[in-house]
């Protein structure tokens, strides 16, 4: 008995050290001292005798079943949401209503101050919608280009926006005296006609360095202030200024406003140096802006900037009086306008309406509602940091017709461009913000 009982424990301990290296269960010792008891009952034979074979037998049977039993393999468990512990599904719901809650209060406290913005905040501007025409598409003459980033850069940093150019045979050196006028134009004695934004028309002579007051801003014309003084344009003989007045609401400093707002309370005025009288020509313009006399001075043509065109107004000769519109849709927001050598204008335009593309400007123009909102959130210089910077320069005809465009669509070189100025086959270009002139030649 003994021996078998020896076989017993040695076949029971093979198995259990072959189960425990498969990952088996682990045997305690009581279990595997009551499995040897089971055992020794098990193997007695009939009469009280052992039998070897039949012991073996027994061993072989009962220890290959327990083995297929410990071997068996697990089946894969699926997570679903049916078999979730109540702790995982409680825990789950509860991050769901934390984030859920965390959302709703950031929301709200985003949302919240804007709308009480919206509600409380004046607009400084009271806009009337506006209609303009599809945009002429940048084809044939106003096929993109790069001919502004051929211009050279003159004064660079010496200058502070230097908007507007006249030519009185001064030297590069004497050019900086010209300061930063907004209009500024050549008179018969070598002497300047210069508008001021603030202060009013003016005759400069560089030479003694003499300024002279003509007409202040001050004064009122009909009964209305001057406002935004912008540019002007002289008669050969020097006896007649045409000059723009913006706007009787809005300064210079608030021009982006003043573009946003469309007030019609825009002016062309005419003065007599020798009479000193001031007459109103055109009324209810949106932001005029440019004006040129005609090189018979039969017409002012002036620019009305919102309004994306260009007026007329006939001062002599047989329709004496009357005004028409010289050209409209032009494809950007026209500034100064300039006699050509062709006989034509040049126009330069700081912002443009591209065709094919989008033009914020356009999309505005009929929204007042949006251009309020804008405007009770963001400042002027905000704003202008969203308008891109492609400067466009367009010759027109005696007629009107576009003749040739000059582009530079990331202003990398000409920037915000105001005037361009021909002068001796090069065409000199100004700017209402950058420091430095243009020169390109033609």
């Amino acid at each position: 008995m003994s021996r078998w009982l020896g076989l017993a424990r040695k076949n029971l301990a093979a198995t259990t050290s072959r189960e425990a290296g498969r990952g088996g269960s682990y045997v305690s010792p009581a279990r595997a001292r009551a499995g040897r008891r089971s055992l020794g009952r098990h193997f007695r034979a009939p009469g009280g005798r052992w039998s070897e074979r039949g012991a073996d037998r027994r061993l072989r049977t009962m220890t290959e079943a327990d083995g297929l039993r410990q071997r068996r393999p697990l089946r894969p468990q699926v997570v679903t949401d049916d078999n979730r512990t109540p702790e995982a599904k409680g825990g789950s719901s509860f991050s769901g209503r934390v984030f859920r809650a965390t959302f709703l209060m950031l929301a709200a406290f985003l949302t919240i101050p804007l709308l009480g913005a919206l509600v409380l905040l004046d607009s400084p501007i009271d806009p009337e919608p506006l209609s303009f025409k599809e945009p002429p598409l940048f084809l044939g003459v106003l096929q993109p280009n790069t001919e502004l980033q051929q211009a050279e850069r003159l004064f660079e940093n010496q200058l502070v926006g230097p908007e507007s150019i006249a030519n009185i045979g001064e030297t590069r050196d004497d050019e900086p005296a010209c300061g930063r006028p907004l209009g500024i134009r050549a008179g018969p004695n070598g002497t300047l006609f210069v508008v001021d934004a603030y202060k009013g028309l003016f005759e400069v002579n560089p030479w003694k360095r003499e300024v002279k007051l003509l007409l202040s801003s001050e004064t009122p014309i009909e009964g209305r202030k001057m406002s935004f003084l912008n540019d002007l344009t002289v008669t050969r003989d020097g006896r007649k200024i045409y000059f723009t007045d913006s706007s009787s609401k809005w300064q210079r400093r608030d021009y982006l406003l003043l573009l946003m707002e469309g007030t019609d309370d825009g002016r062309l005025l005419e003065y007599d140096t020798q009479t000193k009288e001031v007459k109103v020509l055109l009324d209810h313009l949106r932001f005029p802006n440019g004006v040129q006399l005609s090189p018979a001075e039969d017409f002012v043509l002036v620019v009305e900037l919102a309004m994306v065109r260009i007026r007329r107004f006939y001062v002599s000769g047989l329709m004496k009086g009357g005004a028409d519109v010289f050209v409209e849709n032009l494809p950007g927001f026209p500034d100064n306008i300039r006699a050509s050598s062709s006989g034509g204008y040049w126009v330069s335009m700081a912002a443009i309406r591209a065709n094919p593309g989008f033009s914020m400007l356009d999309f505005l123009s009929e929204r007042p509602f949006l251009k309020k909102v804008i405007f009770k959130l963001f400042s002027q210089e905000t704003v202008m940091k969203f308008v891109p910077r492609y400067s466009l320069v367009l010759e027109l005809s005696d007629s009107g017709t576009f003749l040739r465009s000059l582009h530079d669509p990331e202003g990398q070189v000409v920037t915000y461009v105001s005037e361009a100025h021909e002068h001796s086959g090069h065409l000199y270009l100004g700017s209402f913000r950058a420091p430095y002139l243009c020169r390109l030649r033609l």
